[in-house]
């Protein structure tokens, strides 16, 4: 893996936790966070390669803890490994209280890309 590439890719987005994205319990929509996971997976994936790139699956998501509103949460998306036409992002979600230094991981999870070209057919990572 070339290591200046990924350290070059690595995405980090900053969002505020708004009651229009919480559930019943006042906690962050599981769905939206993998929603935003793959977005930055994505990100990530295609800073990496500069390519063309589709999710083709996402491995095991570990949610931690609850994600609260009223919070701010970082997601940092690394690339963990690269093959010939995939790679993994591996994507971890911090939560933040927003008048203090508490910061915790609370989700984790890995996504698959495939790199493609203009046919959509699988095509060699640069």
């Amino acid at each position: 893996m070339n290591e200046e590439k990924i350290e070059k890719s690595i995405t980090r987005i900053f969002k505020a936790v708004f009651p229009d994205s919480t559930n019943h319990y006042d906690t962050l929509f599981g769905g939206t966070a993998m929603h935003l996971m793959d977005e930055v997976a994505f990100i990530t994936a295609t800073r990496y390669s500069r390519q063309k790139m589709v999710t083709v699956s996402s491995d095991r998501i570990d949610f931690k803890m609850p994600i609260p509103a009223g919070t701010i949460i970082e997601l940092v998306g690394k690339v963990s490994y690269t093959g010939n036409t995939s790679l993994k992002v591996r994507v971890d979600i911090f939560v933040e209280q927003m008048y203090s230094n508490d910061r915790q991981k609370a989700v984790s999870g890995e996504f698959t890309f495939v790199a493609i070209d203009d046919n959509k057919k699988p095509t060699k990572i640069n």
